[in-house]
């Protein structure tokens, strides 16, 4: 899958690279982001760890990752990747994504999306788009919900968390019959 970038009127997704770091420490370093993943960028070093992790994964084609550019700013405020990619079933999953604290509940995340799950469906012609969230993270589920996408259901026992507990992840999905109404939802919410 090649690299792109997707613009919009807050935000601008953009391939992920070193020369974003500097704005993502900026952003980054909030325990709450992390609380529900499986890796903890809350310091430099982690956080270097987990960009050259999603470059590497870029380089082998198993990822897309994205850094999230504030148009307002230029200035890089989150990322998000697609992944999971499987193109002979046209089925890719956006994920790992996260953005600071002081961006949340902006309509970036929201406008993220529509520009991810336009490309998706549009460009790329997928049939469904994924998304999983830690089955207790109520503020990512919610938002999955917020965007039009559909809940699944919970894979139970589905990942062994940092910590050595057990994570149930919760899984939603788009697929393209539903991607017209999901679009024209999106939009209307970030016209508001």
């Amino acid at each position: 899958m090649t690299p792109v970038t997707l613009t919009g009127r807050r935000v601008r997704m953009e391939p992920l690279a070193d020369r974003h770091l500097a704005d993502l420490a900026r952003v980054a370093f909030d325990d709450a982001i992390w609380r529900w993943t499986i890796t903890q960028p809350i310091d430099d070093a982690r956080l270097r760890a987990w960009l050259e992790v999603a470059l590497a994964n870029a380089e082998s084609g198993t990822e897309v990752p994205f850094a999230t550019i504030d148009i307002a700013s230029s200035r890089a405020i989150g990322s998000s990747r697609y992944m999971t990619i499987v193109p002979e079933n046209r089925r890719l999953e956006i994920g790992w994504t996260w953005i600071g604290t002081g961006f949340q509940r902006t309509g970036a995340n929201r406008e993220a999306k529509l520009l991810q799950l336009s490309h998706a469906f549009e460009t790329l012609t997928a049939e469904r788009v994924e998304f999983k969230a830690h089955a207790r993270n109520v503020q990512s589920r919610t938002a999955l919900l917020g965007i039009g996408a559909t809940f699944e259901g919970v894979h139970r026992r589905h990942t062994i968390m940092p910590d050595g507990s057990i994570r149930d992840s919760a899984y939603y999905s788009v697929i393209a019959p539903e991607w017209p109404a999901v679009k024209g939802r999106l939009e209307g919410l970030l016209a508001r």
